[in-house]
């Protein structure tokens, strides 16, 4: 929402036009009407459409945009240059450059070669070639300085430009639409609104009138550029928060976890054992005399009573004898002969002996 109001674009002379045989037709939205030959712009489209103006450029400068004035014509100069200047943003206020921003490489150049001059002359440098060297180099800045002043700040290229006459400075409008550049303007009755994406009718030649414009310019920016700078300091203060927030979790003892919580297991309920059969009482042995008696008695007596079932046969293992077993009967059986053959040895000799007797 713009401070202005209708009384003071009234009072300030934006609605003048110009002369109808200057008149360009793609103007006629914006015209009230016509008075002695000269065309009345209509004030509250002009409010309508500087407001619109002026919501762009603070949005644009709360992005961080690069917006560059645009102000050659003798009326603007001074007040383009201290309004960029009190902005920080760059300008153009003697005379446009053809390839400003379409050779903004060449152009670098010499801003390069504008500050390498200015760094010699305070430095003294230019004081020790000779004087003719010393002449034209300061010549060399001098112009310089004139041309490329406000552009020393634009270290690349703009992205908004805001030109007070668009059809003076066409010139710096098709470079910029060349280049895909939105174009904020101040479009009097002899200009083409076409040209600009946001177009202000008014007065392009009225100082007061562009003053107020002006002033509403700087307040939009300056606004957005506050932002701007609010919104970094917040997250500036955000990361160095953060970051102690980290220091200071690195600097803590890491906490040992937990173990996890073991739930009670149940005792097994204790296994029922198999309820053991009964015995069976053994009959008992019955006697010899009995089991006679018993033989001789009835089949049906027989089957009264009670046998006792066969024993298995015992299957006996072919061990085979190990070899130190073995080994340890041979002298045993030796030993057996040994006493035989003795035996009857001495009996021999005794025999013997009684028959020679």
């Amino acid at each position: 929402m713009v401070g202005v109001t209708l009384q003071e674009l009234l009072e300030s002379g934006l609605y003048f036009g110009h002369p109808s045989k200057q008149f360009d037709a793609r103007m006629k939205p914006f015209i009230f009407g016509k008075r002695q030959g000269i065309y009345i712009i209509d004030l509250e489209k002009t409010r309508v459409c500087l407001e619109k103006a002026c919501e762009f450029l603070k949005e644009m400068a709360r992005e961080g945009k690069v917006i560059m004035f645009v102000g050659t014509k003798r009326q603007a100069r001074e007040l383009v240059r201290t309004t960029a200047e009190t902005l920080d943003l760059p300008y153009m206020s003697n005379r446009w450059l053809g390839g400003t921003m379409t050779n903004y490489q060449t152009l670098r150049v010499r801003i390069e070669r504008l500050n390498t001059l200015e760094a010699k002359d305070t430095s003294g440098a230019l004081d020790k070639l000779s004087k003719w060297d010393a002449t034209m180099a300061r010549r060399e800045r001098d112009r310089l300085m004139k041309n490329l002043s406000g552009l020393r700040k634009l270290n690349r290229l703009p992205d908004i430009l805001l030109v007070v006459d668009v059809r003076k400075e066409e010139n710096a409008i098709l470079e910029a639409r060349k280049l895909g550049l939105k174009i904020v303007g101040v479009v009097d009755t002899n200009s083409n609104p076409e040209l600009v994406d946001y177009p202000i009718p008014a007065n392009d030649d009225g100082i007061k009138g562009l003053r107020i414009l002006f002033a509403e310019f700087a307040t939009a920016i300056k606004s957005g550029q506050e932002e701007r700078g609010r919104l970094q300091k917040a997250a500036e203060e955000k990361e160095k928060k953060a970051a102690r927030e980290a220091a200071a979790a690195a600097q803590k003892p890491p906490v040992p976890e937990a173990a996890p919580a073991v739930e009670p297991v149940a005792a097994a309920a204790p296994v029922a054992k198999p309820a053991a059969k009964p015995a069976v009482p053994a009959a008992p042995a019955a006697e010899p005399a009995e089991a006679e008696a018993g033989s001789d008695e009835s089949p049906a007596a027989g089957k009264k009573a009670v046998t006792k079932p066969k024993p298995r046969p015992r299957i006996r293992s072919k061990v085979r004898r190990s070899a130190p077993a073995t080994a340890a009967r041979k002298p045993a059986a030796r030993s057996a002969g040994a006493a035989r053959l003795e035996k009857k040895t001495t009996a021999g000799v005794e025999k013997k002996s009684k028959k020679e007797e």
